[in-house]
């Protein structure tokens, strides 16, 4: 695969097993709730700055910019200023745009350029694993301190080149379907603004939001954003329309039969996330952004099992689904209480499926002025992002 010859994906079964058992604790509900108030300040200064520029932001791109950013600064502890945080984003993003380059390699070549970036990106990993603090220095373990502890605790000590490649797979991992969720939920909340009031009103109901905005009293805990149940139908219904991924592919354990096709065992079976949810028969007019689908009076995802699976199903189901949910709901809540936006073309972009769903422009949004908190947000973001990470 192309892919490969770019990085191996935890080659070692040592290091493999090790990966998935670091993925049980770093999404587990105590991590979880370790991140939330660094992930919050991510969201927040992500928004003043979109907010503070006079011109519409592209979305799509800023929104990889801010998942890159929990990524590095929050999911593997790195502390880096804003202008190495600029060149690695620029440079994974070189690596990404020419990852299914065609294995041509001569100058000018996307395959070339894709190497290019990898080595620098690589590079630039290893400085900030280097200057990264100590877990004892720290107030949480992020994914980074916790794959080294396992490593030890299985006995062997991590290349590296190992902890590069990881730490690669991580940022990958959070970064390019977090963005295209978050893209389609700002979408879906300028598309209907009745639903954006909704959240609103739970915010208030629930003392999280008065005056417009977010009660600085109210800090907020895993167990109550995870209560919040209609900003949880607002996000599964996002995910439903618009799941990132089309599909997933998996291994017949055994020889079976599909429509009077015989699928023998070995073979790799590929099913497809969108076709499910476009097809499904649980779902009522499914082409209707109706986030009450999944409330506890219709639960229409209730009704049987692999019909709505964002996240894909079974045992090899997304290990990271927890923290991606955490993040849109965390975003959701920052949106609905300080922010204003509004569309800055005549017409909403066609959505495009390659290598994940995103506006075919981008979606170009216009944000105004945060609350009145701007500036102890930016104070908070300091002492949270700069101290601790």
């Amino acid at each position: 695969m192309v892919v490969q010859r770019f990085f191996q994906v935890f080659p070692s079964p040592v290091l493999r097993t090790i990966v998935l058992n670091v993925f049980a604790k770093v999404f587990s509900h105590e991590a979880l709730q370790s991140y939330l108030p660094k992930i919050q300040q991510v969201i927040q200064e992500s928004l003043r700055v979109w907010s503070s520029n006079p011109e519409p932001i592209n979305v799509y791109r800023e929104s990889q910019r801010l998942s890159f950013s929990m990524a590095v600064r929050v999911l593997l502890g790195f502390r880096v200023s804003e202008e190495e945080m600029k060149h690695l984003f620029s440079t994974f993003q070189d690596f990404v745009d020419n990852l299914f380059s065609l294995p041509i390699d001569l100058p000018f070549s996307g395959y070339r350029k894709g190497i290019r970036a990898r080595d620098t990106l690589q590079k630039s990993i290893e400085k900030a694993i280097l200057d990264k603090p100590l877990s004892q220095g720290k107030d949480y373990s992020d994914a980074l301190d916790v794959l080294m502890e396992s490593a030890k605790e299985n006995g062997t000590e991590l290349t590296m080149q190992e902890l590069k490649e990881s730490t690669i797979e991580l940022i990958f991992a959070a970064f390019a379907t977090t963005a295209s969720a978050s893209t389609s939920l700002i979408m879906q909340l300028l598309r209907h603004p009745q639903v954006l009031e909704r959240l609103r009103d739970e915010l208030r109901t629930r003392g999280l939001l008065h005056n417009g905005r977010l009660c600085p009293e109210s800090e907020l805990r895993l167990d109550t954003v995870v209560s919040l149940r209609y900003l949880d139908c607002v996000i599964k219904e996002v995910l439903r329309l618009f799941t990132p991924v089309s599909g997933a592919y998996r291994t017949a354990m055994q020889t079976f039969e599909l429509d009077g096709v015989q699928i023998p065992k070995g073979w790799s079976v590929m099913y497809s996330i969108r076709d499910t949810h476009d097809t499904s028969s649980v779902f009522k007019d499914v082409d209707a952004f109706d986030p009450d689908r999944f409330s506890q009076e219709r639960g229409e995802d209730k009704e049987g099992r692999f019909h709505y699976l964002p996240f894909g199903g079974g045992v090899r189901s997304c290990l990271g689904k927890q923290l991606a949910t955490l993040f849109l709901r965390l975003l959701a809540i920052e949106l609905a209480s300080t922010s204003r936006f509004e569309l800055a073309t005549r017409n909403f972009p066609r959505m495009i499926t390659v290598p994940v769903v995103h506006p075919v422009d981008g979606l170009k949004v216009k944000f105004y002025g945060l609350d009145s908190n701007q500036n102890e947000i930016m104070a908070k973001t300091e002492e949270l992002l700069g101290a601790t990470v």
